[in-house]
């Protein structure tokens, strides 16, 4: 490949990236007024229409040119790697699941509504979806290597750190001091607040079906990611 193509495939991911980034945070920022318009479930039913699709053709644009740019470091041949990289990807899921929201909820089968959490994960980082995808990203990274995946992870992360500042905005503007208390007692960097005796850490939270579902998960996407990666080659971008 080309320097010329494998730069064009670096800025086509980060604009592929911002893309996703002002739509996804652009649909949050308006969910109120929206909500308002158009009704809680519709707006659910048209954030995911957006999202949804844009999140795919990122996930196979990645998948397709992960390898592409310069071969940064190379350590697939060391013993110890892959089962490292494998657990940091089981625990990334763990922080990336959404297990604080009602999945119904989330299919607008029930009235979607904005909540305040201080259970389970919540009280290891107020944000585990940003903590989760930055494991996701030192993962994928180490393991492949290339300036494609580092430049993709970096923008990740940058969009979802902005997601921290955004969310903890838009849960302040809706609840005001019931939002500075949770702040109070949690942290963004993971087990911080716990370090810091404002918060406990209660195993039993964790005793909940999500989390067996997620394990389930996580084992069956170990099982298809050969077939995961066949499928999404097949596709030409």
């Amino acid at each position: 490949m080309t320097i010329d193509l494998a730069l064009n495939s670096h800025l086509v991911i980060l604009g592929l990236l911002l893309g996703f980034a002002i739509a996804h945070s652009g649909l949050a920022a308006l969910r109120p007024q929206a909500e308002k318009l158009i009704g809680a479930r519709l707006y659910r039913v048209l954030f995911a229409l957006v999202s949804l699709p844009l999140a795919v053709i990122l996930v196979i644009y990645f998948f397709n040119h992960r390898y592409d740019g310069v071969q940064l470091w190379q350590v697939q041949g060391v013993p110890a790697v892959k089962p490292l990289v494998w657990i940091l990807s089981a625990i990334s899921f763990l922080f990336l699941y959404p297990a604080t929201f009602n999945l119904l909820e989330i299919a607008a089968v029930q009235k979607p509504q904005v909540h305040l959490y201080e259970a389970g994960i919540i009280r290891i980082t107020r944000h585990p979806q940003m903590v989760g995808q930055v494991i996701w990203c030192i993962a994928h990274t180490l393991w492949i290597g290339t300036s494609f995946t580092l430049v993709t992870s970096i923008g990740l992360v940058l969009h979802h750190l902005f997601g921290v500042w955004h969310g903890d905005k838009r849960l302040q503007a809706r609840f005001g001091e019931s939002f500075e208390t949770i702040k109070s007692r949690t942290s963004i960097v993971p087990f911080l607040a716990i370090l810091q005796k404002r918060q406990t850490l209660d195993l039993l939270e964790f005793l909940r079906p999500s989390y067996l579902g997620i394990a389930i998960f996580i084992g069956v996407l170990w099982k298809i990611h050969p077939l995961l990666m066949r499928a999404t080659g097949s596709i030409d971008w």
